[in-house]
């Protein structure tokens, strides 16, 4: 590694551990989805008591696994992409609209921090139907995933621009 290449090593570093929270966290919520839906079909058919939070856990879990599953997909470079046009032009051409597409992606993902930011601050008050927690926790991945998708895209972006188009 070069020396102007170190600091981009450690940030990518530190964003590897990131991923790896995201990724714990996502598997363990879709471990409780799981175990939930086992939990809600014995009770309803074995029980005949069908537990009526399970519901509104799902719904939440589902947010929470879908929002840093996006954030993943973008760090692993994992997302739905049509690149069989950017493919066909010339290097230069590429790499322009590579990091269009990512400044795209920093701008997306920014706005998408601030507005999820502001639904979870407006959505503190009430309260989730028959779990009595904050609407806001539905609403907080949106911020969270935003804030990743854009950090992850500005390193994708550094790579790019430090000439190691070749990781992504």
């Amino acid at each position: 590694m070069t020396a102007s290449n170190a600091p981009l090593g450690a940030v990518s570093r530190l964003l590897d551990a990131v991923c790896w929270i995201c990724t714990l966290l996502t598997g363990t919520f879709m471990v409780t989805l799981i175990a939930i839906f086992g939990w809600l079909v014995w009770g309803r058919y074995v029980m005949n008591d069908t537990p009526t939070w399970v519901e509104q856990v799902a719904l939440m879990l589902v947010v929470w696994i879908t929002f840093l599953g996006a954030a993943l997909g973008v760090r692993r470079s994992h997302h739905l992409s049509v690149d069989f046009l950017r493919e066909a032009f010339p290097r230069p051409l590429r790499l322009l609209c590579t990091a269009l597409a990512l400044l795209a992606m920093i701008f997306f993902g920014a706005i998408m921090a601030w507005q999820g930011a502001a639904l979870t601050a407006a959505n503190m008050d009430r309260a989730v139907p028959m779990l009595g927690i904050a609407e806001g926790w539905r609403a907080m991945p949106v911020s969270i995933s935003g804030a990743l998708i854009a950090l992850f895209s500005v390193e994708h972006l550094a790579a790019l621009l430090a000439g190691r188009d070749k990781e992504l």
